[in-house]
């Protein structure tokens, strides 16, 4: 069982990394992108060529929401091509597709959570090209699982908790929004649940039929406050930090106000369990 990871040097890949030693029995292929271009369709097929994977994790995207505004055809390239290339290239090898989306293919309208059911409407650049690179793959490879996600943090990359850690290091005072709600997701629960989906179906290959989209987030909600607030205290960190409305922290691309996302349908199908966000950032 060989399981090829794109974007293996981003926050995601990393993770992944970081559990792969408990899983002896697959054998994870590592990729970043001066190994493995999902832009570049000849790279794809010679790679794909070489490892013959029977699963492909993609963790390369493109997702820098406010740098999307200007940097349009990058984002292009890299979440919509991208993922059509894979999704061309997985069927010529029969590979099955695991493909990271996220909230921002809905506008935040919402005040229940959304399923996979409902219609995405993404207001800014990187919302509408997840969306349309999540339309690439299923309009070219059947196999194919597309994990819709938010808010993501872990020890690895970029992220809103050590982005938080390293301005709590510099200042003694931080405002932060309270006005938009959504789920934080630890990126190693992301990892073990994409696991735990290659396993599912290597089980009963020849009659899978649970293809699709699936949310996954860790359970709960809170504002990016809220968030910020918990992890200063799991970190014993002392700062005074201050409530602030979106109207008064403008960011080029428009936030959704409300992205939690409904995991009924991955714990019904994979027996998922799923941590509550609180719970998972303080064990981690």
């Amino acid at each position: 069982m060989v399981v090829l990871v794109t974007g293996a040097g981003g926050q995601l890949g990393q993770s992944l990394q970081f559990i792969a030693a408990n899983y002896p029995g697959i054998q994870f292929i590592f990729c970043d992108s001066s190994t493995l271009d999902i832009t570049n369709l000849n790279n794809v097929k010679q790679v794909f060529k070489q490892f013959k994977p029977t699963f492909c994790i993609n963790a390369a995207a493109y997702t820098a929401v406010d740098k999307a505004e200007s940097e349009p055809e990058k984002a292009q390239l890299i979440n919509v091509v991208g993922p059509k290339n894979l999704a061309v290239v997985c069927k010529e090898f029969d590979t099955v597709l695991l493909h990271i989306s996220t909230d921002f293919v809905f506008d935040g309208t919402k005040n229940t959570p959304y399923t996979e059911a409902d219609v995405p409407n993404p207001t800014g650049i990187y919302g509408k090209t997840k969306l349309e690179g999540e339309k690439a793959i299923q309009e070219n490879w059947q196999k194919h699982f597309i994990i819709r996600t938010s808010w993501v943090y872990s020890q690895f990359g970029n992220n809103f908790m050590k982005t938080m850690l390293r301005l709590a290091k510099e200042r003694d005072k931080l405002s932060v929004v309270n006005d938009q709600i959504g789920t934080p997701t630890n990126a190693v629960d992301l990892a073990e649940v994409l696991v735990k989906i290659c396993l599912a179906y290597n089980l009963q290959p020849t009659t899978y039929n649970h293809f699709g989209i699936y949310n996954f987030s860790n359970e709960g909600q809170c504002s990016w406050y809220y968030f910020a607030k918990k992890i200063f205290e799991f970190n014993n960190i002392k700062i005074n930090l201050e409530p602030i409305p979106t109207t008064s922290f403008p960011t080029p691309a428009k936030r959704p106000v409300y992205s939690v996302l409904d995991k009924s349908k991955i714990k019904k199908v994979f027996g998922v369990e799923v941590k509550y966000w609180e719970e998972s950032l303080k064990s981690f």
